[in-house]
């Protein structure tokens, strides 16, 4: 996941927000005004900034990456658009971030799973996540087709849904949906496995 330069991760500066169907990932995930949402991986912003429009002056999104420059970036629009309801977090995603268990709506980890399995740092990231959302919230889960070719990572960089589940579930999520939202790319959604038994 990392260059030469131990703070720029493998994936910095790319996004997949252009790719995909925005409208329909953020109606299949019903983002709603109001929520407290977290980017894990969030590079300079794209999906921040989308969610933030959506959970308005009310709601709260946590954009969160190791890669200082891009966070610099996304604080530099923040400050020129007159957002206030983004708050920009460098860190690492396999370490525990500072913020409070069970306190996000939402948490979308968008392109960056296959990144972070690759590093080995994909078991402290989900346990992170597990810990960050709350009891009936949604963890979402955004990757690239497993075939070849561009856009996207090397075919054997990439996974499948089946290869997502397996590294997810173990850290106390069920799967609840598979998604196609665009020629690229799919999401998966899970939840907290005591939601499900409550």
């Amino acid at each position: 996941m990392h260059d030469e330069r131990s703070d720029t991760p493998r994936g910095a500066g790319k996004s997949s927000f252009e790719l995909i169907e925005a409208g329909k990932l953020f109606q299949i995930l019903a983002l709603k005004p109001g929520y407290t949402t977290l980017d894990m991986g969030c590079g300079t912003g794209m999906y921040t900034f989308a969610m933030a429009e959506i959970v308005g002056e009310g709601g709260r999104v946590h954009a969160v990456d190791l890669w200082a420059e891009g966070i610099l970036r996304l604080r530099e629009r923040i400050e020129r658009r007159g957002v206030k309801n983004v708050r920009p977090i460098v860190a690492d995603l396999g370490k525990p971030l500072p913020l409070p268990a069970e306190s996000q709506d939402l948490i979308l980890m968008a392109t960056v799973l296959h990144d972070l399995k690759e590093a080995g740092l994909q078991d402290g990231a989900l346990a992170e996540a597990r810990r960050l959302l709350k009891r009936y919230g949604t963890f979402a889960v955004v990757e690239f087709t497993k075939t070849s070719g561009t856009p996207g990572p090397p075919v054997s960089l990439r996974l499948s849904p089946g290869e997502v589940e397996s590294l997810v579930t173990p850290f106390g999520f069920r799967r609840t949906g598979l998604h196609g939202i665009g020629p690229y790319n799919y999401l998966m959604t899970f939840v907290p496995k005591l939601a499900c038994n409550a």
